[in-house]
């Protein structure tokens, strides 16, 4: 069984850029990639959104794909991110043909499914619209992905809402140390789409400005799009392919506070749990973490729940922590590993990603990264991804030290 689980490759796309090193320089300018809504068709263009700059079309001549691919913003984005990862690891044809592929979405091709489905609701009989509705289905566009990254041992799909992609991460560590394989291609991808948008709205969690995570006036999320992925591998693999790494998973869990459908309680116990068991994995101390990437949507009970949850472990001083998410938008169900990405980024090139929007502390000795910080000594960080139905999922992500001899 193996012990230890390294990550030796990653891959993004988000609003903030295509690329890792696109996404690094835009942390490190403080630019966020929320703004006004391009490519969705819809009345609601009072919400900021975090969308992907490229439309289905330049990104289907990017790949030199076509039908049904160039309809699946999902899928699109899932390529582009999912290829630079494994190119970023060095993977071959062969080795992959041994690896797994695990997928994290929950509106899968919903954006195409909302081109068709008034149509197919309207005929008494089967039309060429009523077939474009197969392509909703999350595990399809995971298999697309696939198919165009490489042959694969396994390959599946989690759909927990925005705890998905660090599901992924989380099962692909599992297959991992229980020795079914030693490389794992896990991450998520998830298109904005109407669906998102009317959803929320009717939630009434959207901010019309732009978001302000653990501001004590903040009003609720900006969604975004996006995918990552990150290959992880054996201590064994590592070692025989020679691989380069970019970090350890050290420590990682999932719970549930089977609270609320869509609300957290109040003590955030769910997401108390997770970290608490993460680190416990980990055979860390809260002395230990150095900096939390934390979920953080901009929702009151969303930062109030987290916080209340970290206060509950570090109730003598919080570690340095910060969202992401005013960067690139709530991007739910791939936001565990665009997140994960992002925390990767910060152990390799010594930088803390800030709280943009932040002005007015929820509590006086609550206040997130909000200037530029020396990361040279963070060895340990924390990133949590918690979804709907309290599904509760952390991640320990650790400095990589290579020893002597």
């Amino acid at each position: 069984m193996a012990d230890k689980v390294f990550v030796t490759g990653a891959g993004i796309i988000s609003a903030l850029g295509i690329g890792k090193e696109a996404t690094l320089e835009a942390l490190l300018n403080g630019e966020s990639g929320i703004g006004k809504i391009t490519h969705i068709q819809t009345e609601h263009e009072e919400f900021p959104v975090g969308e992907v700059a490229l439309s289905n079309a330049e990104m289907s001549r990017m790949l030199n794909v076509g039908y049904p691919i160039d309809g699946l913003r999902t899928v699109l984005m899932g390529i582009i991110a999912a290829k630079e990862a494994v190119e970023s690891a060095g993977l071959t044809e062969k080795e992959l043909r041994k690896a797994a592929f695990i997928s994290g979405t929950t509106v899968g091709g919903m954006d195409k499914t909302e081109r068709h489905f008034k149509t197919v609701f309207d005929s008494n009989v089967e039309t060429d619209d009523s077939l474009e509705l197969k392509y909703n289905d999350c595990g399809y566009s995971t298999e697309l992905i696939a198919d165009n990254i490489g042959k694969f041992n396994l390959i599946t799909t989690t759909s927990t809402a925005c705890s998905s992609a660090a599901n992924a991460i989380i099962f692909g560590a599992n297959l991992i140390k229980a020795g079914v394989t030693d490389i794992a291609v896990v991450g998520g991808s998830e298109a904005l789409t109407k669906f998102h948008l009317n959803g929320f709205n009717t939630l009434m969690i959207l901010d019309k400005k732009n978001c302000r995570p653990f501001d004590k006036e903040r009003m609720g999320i900006n969604l975004g799009e996006g995918a990552a992925y990150i290959i992880l591998e054996s201590e064994n693999s590592v070692k025989a392919r020679g691989a380069s790494i970019l970090g350890e998973l050290r420590g990682y869990a999932n719970t549930c506070d089977t609270f609320h459908q869509t609300a957290t309680s109040k003590n955030g116990e769910g997401a108390y749990l997770a970290m608490r068991k993460a680190m416990d994995m980990a055979h860390l101390c809260p002395q230990d973490i150095d900096y939390i990437n934390a979920h953080g949507t901009g929702t009151p009970n969303n930062d109030e729940t987290e916080l209340a949850a970290m206060q509950r472990i570090w109730d003598y001083e919080l570690p340095k922590f910060s969202s992401t998410k005013a960067f690139t938008g709530h991007t739910t169900s791939a936001s565990g590993s665009i997140e994960a990405v992002i925390c990767l980024l910060a152990l390799q090139h010594g930088f803390l990603p800030k709280n943009l929007g932040w002005h007015n502390p929820m509590k006086e000795d609550a206040i997130p990264v909000i200037d530029d910080v020396d990361n040279s000594n963070v060895k340990n960080i924390i990133n949590n991804s918690f979804g709907f139905g309290g599904n509760d999922s952390t991640l320990i992500f650790s400095k990589f030290i290579k020893e002597n001899g």
